[in-house]
């Protein structure tokens, strides 16, 4: 077992006082057997009222609203966790379906089909080509293997950039581009997961691992893909491997843009700014 802190702090600041509607926040993780909260602190200013839910992926949400004008909104989470996940490879999958290709049981498959489908038709091309460099289908692999390998191959194949910038790219845009964030690579694989008939969803959350040039202070994002009798199975490619006890999800869906940690409008002439520091220490 380890144990982590995680503070995750956002401030927007108004060039005039405005008045905030209300705002989602998505930033305690999901807890499960492999994961427990010990503490959870979050400070919001100015004043909010909390409204704790859970969304249709299960996801923790609370919906803050606000009374009266602010030139500022500063939201500081501070959570200590206990990760159970010290042997991510321990898992069985189902004798069908170990190796690839295989069909999902039907009372699986009604459950899944929102993962399931494509998503962005205009890239489907694309994808399908660039597949075929990574699967011959003579081949006979083991399911996680190939998983394994289409995380492994992007990662190895682009380059790496964190964005400033709201939305996704494309899976076209970032195959084009040879370059993405760590929510586009997630993107990208699981686009191509569903096209090769595995349902995947997209994973917002945190990671552990020492800063760089490049990546110093954001939150992270992977892809799980359901491998019958293992479950959903997290793959991380933008390092391209298995996701393990560094990783500590928050919320997950469908599609990337669902699940943002902070979202939400201010009514007012003002210009905003935005500012985001994670940090996640190991105890």
């Amino acid at each position: 077992m380890q144990r982590y802190k995680i503070v995750h702090r956002t401030y927007y600041n108004y060039t005039d006082p405005v008045t905030l509607n209300p705002h989602s926040l998505r930033l305690r993780p999901k807890e499960g057997h492999e994961l427990r909260i010990e503490s959870s602190r979050l400070q919001i200013r100015p004043t909010a009222l909390l409204r704790w839910h859970r969304d249709v992926e299960d996801n923790s949400v609370a919906i803050a609203t606000f009374d009266g004008p602010t030139a500022q909104l500063a939201i500081e989470s501070e959570l200590i966790i206990q990760q159970y996940n010290d042997f991510p490879l321990d898992f069985v999958v189902a004798d069908y379906a170990v190796f690839y290709p295989f069909t999902y049981k039907p009372e699986d498959r009604a459950v899944l089909s929102p993962h399931l489908n494509v998503v962005e038709y205009a890239s489907s091309k694309l994808v399908e080509d660039w597949l075929k460099q990574l699967w011959d289908p003579a081949e006979r692999i083991e399911t996680y293997a190939l998983m394994l390998r289409l995380a492994q191959r992007i990662q190895q194949s682009l380059i790496y950039q964190r964005r400033e910038e709201p939305g996704v790219q494309t899976p076209a845009e970032t195959l084009s581009r040879a370059t993405g964030s760590c929510r586009d690579y997630a993107y990208l694989f699981m686009e191509a997961a569903r096209h090769l008939g595995l349902a995947a969803r997209f994973v917002s959350g945190y990671l552990h691992a020492p800063p760089t040039d490049s990546d110093f202070g954001a939150t992270h994002a992977w892809a799980e893909v359901f491998l019958p009798g293992a479950g959903w199975t997290g793959f991380d490619p933008s390092i391209g491997s298995l996701v393990g006890s560094d990783h500590i999800a928050v919320a997950v869906a469908k599609l990337p843009e669902s699940v943002p940690p902070v979202a939400g409008s201010f009514i007012g002439a003002a210009q905003s700014t935005l500012d985001v520091g994670v940090w996640v220490s190991e105890l």
